[in-house]
C-alpha cells in the first residue's frame, strides 16, 4: 500500500530528529516474555533518570494490569477511532519518570473493522501527530509499546511509528524459526508501506532479538545459543529467573521489588547487578 504524507506529517513526528525513542516489543509467538521484558526494561529505564512511557497495544492488557484495573475509557483505544467518535486518550503517572496509556481489553476487535479504511496502518502514526503537543509526547525519552504476539494491523501500526523492534525468541521447538518469520514479515510490511513520491518506506525500524529465559542445563538452551552465535541482530541474552514471574506477581519490575523488598535484594543481589547489565547492553543498541 502506498499512502501520502506531506513533509510537515513527517517533521511533527520526526522519528529521527527528536531525542525520542519509540520501541515496540514484538513477537509472533506467545509466552516469550514480551510483557514481561518491556516492563522490566521501561523500569529500568527511568531508574536511570529517563523518562518513559509505556503504551499497552496488546488486548490481553497483561501491562495495564501490572499497575492498574482495566477500563474501557481513555485508553489507547481511543488512537484508532474516527475523531468525532475518539475520547481524549489518558496518560497515567504509575511511578517515578514512568507513565502509561492503558490498553483495552477488546482493542482486537476494533483493529478488525479497520481493515477497509486506507490509512488502517498509520493510523496510530497520525495519532502521535495529532496529539504530540497536547500530551506532550516528545518530552518522554522513550516510548515503549508492548503489542499482541501477532502481526495483525494494530501491531503493524506501532512497527510503523517505531525507531526500534525487540522481539524476544527462546528456547522452545519453534522458538528460532519465529526469528525467520518476522524477519520476513517485516520485510513484507516494509514494501508495502511507503511514499510513492519517492519510493522510501515508511517501516524503518531496526529490528533487535533478545534472546530470553536461557537455561544453560538443557540442550534447546545450548541449540539456542549456538544457532545465535555472531548475529549481530540479537541485543543480548536474558536467562530464565523465577524473580521476574515473582516480581510480576506482585505488580513490580525486578529492580522495584529489590527496592522494597531487602530478602529479596539478599538472595538474588548478583542476579539484579547482571541484570542491569544486560539492560545497559540493551540501550546501547536502542540509544
Amino acid at each position: 500500500m502506498f499512502i501520502y504524507l506531506s513533509a510537515n506529517d513527517i517533521i511533527k513526528l520526526d522519528k529521527g530528529g527528536i531525542k525520542m525513542k519509540i520501541i515496540t516489543f514484538t513477537a509472533i509467538k506467545g509466552g516469550v516474555g514480551k510483557t514481561t521484558l518491556t516492563l522490566n526494561y521501561g523500569d529500568w529505564l527511568a531508574k536511570h533518570g529517563k523518562k518513559v512511557l509505556l503504551i499497552d497495544l496488546d488486548h490481553q492488557c497483561n501491562l495495564t494490569t501490572v499497575f492498574e484495573k482495566t477500563r474501557r475509557n481513555n485508553t489507547i483505544a481511543e488512537a484508532f477511532k474516527e475523531n468525532d467518535n475518539a475520547q481524549k486518550v489518558k496518560i497515567d503517572s504509575v511511578g517515578p519518570n514512568l507513565d502509561l496509556i492503558a490498553g483495552f481489553i477488546d482493542l482486537d476487535v476494533l483493529g478488525s473493522y479497520l481493515e477497509n479504511n486506507s490509512n488502517k496502518e498509520m493510523m496510530l502514526f497520525m495519532w502521535f501527530k495529532n496529539n504530540s503537543d497536547s500530551l506532550n509526547l516528545t518530552d518522554y525519552d522513550y516510548i515503549l509499546i508492548d503489542t499482541h504476539p501477532d502481526f495483525s494491523t494494530i501491531t503493524k501500526n506501532a512497527i510503523a511509528i517505531s525507531n526500534y523492534l525487540l522481539s524476544p525468541i527462546t528456547p522452545s521447538e519453534h522458538g528460532y524459526n519465529a526469528k525467520f518469520d518476522l524477519e520476513t514479515r517485516l520485510e513484507k510490511f516494509r514494501k508495502s508501506l511507503f511514499d510513492y513520491r519517492t519510493g522510501e518506506t515508511y517501516v524503518d525500524a531496526k529490528l533487535f532479538f533478545i534472546v530470553n529465559m536461557i537455561r544453560h542445563n538443557t540442550s534447546m538452551s545450548r541449540d539456542l545459543l549456538k544457532h545465535i552465535e555472531g548475529d549481530e541482530t540479537v541485543a543480548t541474552i536474558i536467562p530464565e529467573r523465577e524473580l521476574f514471574n515473582k516480581a510480576t506477581a506482585r505488580h513490580a519490575s525486578i529492580f522495584e521489588l529489590a527496592n522494597h523488598d531487602k530478602s529479596v535484594l539478599k538472595q538474588n543481589q548478583k542476579f539484579i547487578k547482571k541484570a542491569d547489565h544486560l539492560f545497559q547492553e540493551l540501550a546501547s543498541k536502542t540509544k
